[in-house]
């Protein structure tokens, strides 16, 4: 850990003692607490909530040994089973046990959500394993109580700013097997209509045009990297690869991505970013696409809940299969996030772009927008879903398949479950469904498809 990140971590512990955990009502069980003595030895009965008092005591006056014992008493107690539990999480994490901490939090947090003192010692043990995302993930969260007092909000705030700076690198993986419904992502038509001059024929489509079913593995790696460079500036390094192998050779799909530019703190709550973007595909084995361009974007905290972000777009397509697919793609992002009862985010985001094509035919403007909210449930489990949909105009008409330009209506979908608490060699399981489907008006392009993901993913 590097001194700075020490010092963040040491001044949220000194902040956040202050902030006692607030007990949830309970009828407390009357008990005599008066004390009784024989054979030489006095012993004095306590109510379960004054045992956890003066658990609480010892604990914050980091008297661990002491604290122990009336802990464990308080198995007894289930009524007060959270507090005890964040007690034995704090003594935790003071020792220097900073998994075990972890998993006490977490588990405190799936049937309490609200427990802000809680989560803010989560980001802060997250905080000490290097876990920067994560933490302020949930420093984020925690943020939205109204309730925090002034001094702890304004720890919570710097903190968050540190993190954003130390932010030095992160890499994700995943792989796992994916049954899909439409591999090809062809049509389920055998047929379309051809326009011969006055006569309109049935053209039987070859089986590579039409949807085919299959199961293919895949896995996928994100990585990204942030160096000090000048000021408040840093160089951000981005990449990411997805391999999708099906058998034989024919639908393999590999693509493959790099993002390299500054990032720039422009104040404490705005973030840009500045990057030449370049990226290839393979399908089949065969260069699909090279692209290369440049994206800048823009990142702004409305508040401690709300975000909005900024991005454009614009890269170079060469196609590796005809040079009617080859020109230019210029896009334009916008996206609202806000977070929503303290363990969910959701988000609005919409697009516009313009693909300017050597072809006139499959030059078009595409314009939608999409909704996704995520977040932690209870046992442990992550869950998000989201849903978009566009629409698509092109320049001209297709040859012998239609008199009119090609029109499209884009409709996606996605649910994912992750179960958060359970681990294998580091890696947590998750299973998600996509859909997606293309309704336009030539029959060609006409298609539907569905996707299960059964995943082991790893965040480092």
């Amino acid at each position: 850990m590097s001194r700075r990140f020490g010092f963040a971590a040491t001044s949220l512990a000194t902040t956040l003692a202050a902030l006692m955990l607030q007990p949830v009502p309970v009828e407390a069980q009357e008990v005599d607490t008066a004390m009784a003595c024989a054979n030489g030895q006095c012993t004095m009965r306590l109510t379960a909530d004054q045992l956890l008092k003066q658990a609480d005591v010892l604990v914050m006056e980091h008297r661990f040994e002491e604290a122990a014992p009336l802990l464990a008493a308080l198995d007894n107690a289930p009524q007060l089973s959270m507090e005890r539990d964040f007690l034995v999480g704090y003594s935790a994490i003071e020792q220097g046990k900073v998994d075990q901490a972890i998993r006490i939090f977490r588990h405190i947090l799936d049937n309490h959500p609200e427990q802000t003192r809680v989560r803010l010692e989560l980001g802060r043990a997250l905080m000490l394993q290097g876990k920067t995302l994560n933490a302020d993930h949930h420093f984020r969260l925690a943020q939205q109580d109204n309730g925090l007092p002034d001094d702890v909000s304004a720890m919570v705030r710097t903190t968050r700013g540190i993190l954003r700076q130390k932010r030095n690198w992160a890499f994700n993986f995943d792989f796992g097997f994916a049954p899909d419904s439409n591999i090809t992502n062809g049509t389920n038509a055998e047929t379309v209509d051809v326009n011969l001059g006055p006569f309109t024929v049935p053209l039987t489509l070859d089986a590579a045009a039409r949807s085919k079913s299959g199961t293919g593995q895949f896995t996928t790696l994100a990585a990204s990297a942030r160096f000090g460079f000048l000021g408040e500036t840093r160089l951000l390094i981005e990449g990411n690869s997805q391999l999708t192998n099906y058998s034989g050779k024919s639908y393999d799909d590999f693509a493959s991505e790099l993002s390299v530019g500054p990032e720039i703190d422009l104040n404490d709550d705005t973030v840009m970013t500045m990057q030449a973007v370049g990226s290839r595909r393979w399908y089949g084995g065969k260069i699909a696409s090279t692209r290369y361009g440049i994206r800048a974007g823009v990142q702004h905290e409305l508040t401690e809940s709300q975000r909005i972000g900024f991005t454009l777009d614009a890269r170079r397509n060469e196609s590796g299969f005809s040079s009617a697919y080859s020109g230019w793609q210029i896009g334009a992002y916008a996206s609202y996030e806000r977070v929503i009862a303290r363990r969910f985010i959701a988000s609005v985001s919409l697009f516009g772009r313009r693909d300017a094509l050597t072809s006139a035919s499959f030059s078009d403007y595409e314009a939608g927008g999409s909704l996704s909210i995520g977040g932690e449930l209870p046992l442990g489990l992550n869950a998000s879903i989201s849903a978009g949909a566009s629409r698509a105009w092109y320049d001209a008409p297709l040859g012998i398949f239609s008199a009119n330009p090609r029109t499209d209506w884009r409709l996606n979908g996605r649910a994912q479950l992750g179960v958060r608490s359970l681990r294998v060699a580091g890696f947590s399981p998750s299973i998600a469904y996509n859909y997606s489907a293309s309704l336009s008006s030539l029959t060609l392009y006409d298609s539907k498809r569905s996707r299960l993901r059964f995943a082991l993913a790893r965040y480092f």
